[in-house]
């Protein structure tokens, strides 16, 4: 029922409506003004009540039907609108947890040893060793040039 009053509604707000209802009318009054007395149903002399009385009846139920058509798309917004909140709500807390597990993976790329750090770490390291090499050469030679003298 809902989706046939819908239909009638959405129908009675177009430009094709408007047509067919001006058409109509148009007829009507031609008929009525213009065909043979005997075949007239309506008459211009009491002010076409016949067709006063159509359309406020199809009025009278346009309006109700247009309202009924206007709640359920008042029901499907509010609907919509509780989906999108929730949709949103969601894309907050993923934005969020995505925001967390970027700043774990910062502090964890801080705390490990980037490749400037372990060159300058080893360029310390070999400088070191050379350094004990070189002593370790300089302390056999003393003791090599102790003991010719001895």
């Amino acid at each position: 029922m809902g989706a046939a009053t819908e239909g009638i509604a959405r129908f009675l707000g177009t430009t094709r409506f408007l047509i067919y209802l001006t058409v109509f009318c148009i007829v009507w009054l031609v008929w009525n003004t213009w065909a043979p007395e005997s075949l007239r149903f309506d008459s211009a002399s009491n002010g076409y009540t016949a067709l006063t009385l159509v359309l406020s009846l199809q009025a009278s139920y346009a309006a109700p039907l247009i309202l009924l058509a206007q709640n359920r798309q008042d029901d499907r917004d509010r609907v919509a609108a509780e989906q999108d909140r929730q949709r949103s709500e969601r894309s907050l807390a993923d934005t969020e947890y995505l925001a967390r597990e970027v700043a774990a993976l910062r502090h964890a790329v801080n705390e490990t040893a980037t490749r400037d750090f372990v060159r300058s770490a080893c360029a310390r390291c070999l400088r070191s060793l050379q350094r004990e090499d070189d002593e370790r050469r300089d302390d056999k030679r003393d003791d090599r040039h102790h003991r010719r003298r001895d």
